[in-house]
């Protein structure tokens, strides 16, 4: 028996789709390394940025790890990074004593922006010739799946 006779049409659809953002995820975080390399940051470091710069309110690096999809060890030690090189501090939260608040620092918001500067030719390139609507369509299949994950994943920690 192959796989594809256990999988319905739309599960071997979904199956592909995942090798393909599994292949596509390495070339981005590849192309973003060097996107950002001349700002002292790598795609990782740019992706904590925007989670800190995209929240309404300062977070503990838990919040912003569980936004992210991310573990919260992870997240961490991007973060000691981005402190050790001044694009954040930590400040007190004043809900939790131990849990402290990720902040941008000027440094760090002038290094988000002129990312974002940067990204807007490539991102521009990369949309060249594709139909927005489609992209989008595309998206909101994406956070389908990834709110069915996070659905599963809610259940088995019952």
């Amino acid at each position: 028996m192959k796989d594809d006779d256990l999988r319905t049409p739309p599960g071997q659809a979904v199956s592909e789709l995942i090798v393909a953002i599994f292949r596509l995820n390495g070339r981005l975080l590849a192309a973003g390394d060097r996107l950002v390399e001349s700002l002292g940051l790598t795609s990782a470091r740019w992706q904590v940025l925007g989670a800190v710069a995209m929240s309404p309110v300062p977070e503990p690096v838990a919040r912003l790890a569980r936004n992210m999809g991310l573990n919260r060890q992870g997240v961490q030690r991007i973060v000691g990074d981005l402190v050790a090189e001044g694009f954040v501090e930590m400040k007190d939260n004043p809900h939790h004593r131990s849990a402290k608040l990720v902040v941008m620092t000027r440094k760090g918001k002038t290094a988000y922006e002129a990312a974002l500067k940067a990204q807007a030719p490539w991102v521009n390139m990369l949309g060249d010739g594709l139909n927005a609507k489609q992209v989008r369509d595309a998206e909101h299949i994406l956070d389908l799946i990834k709110r069915r994950l996070e659905q599963s994943a809610d259940s088995t920690e019952d």
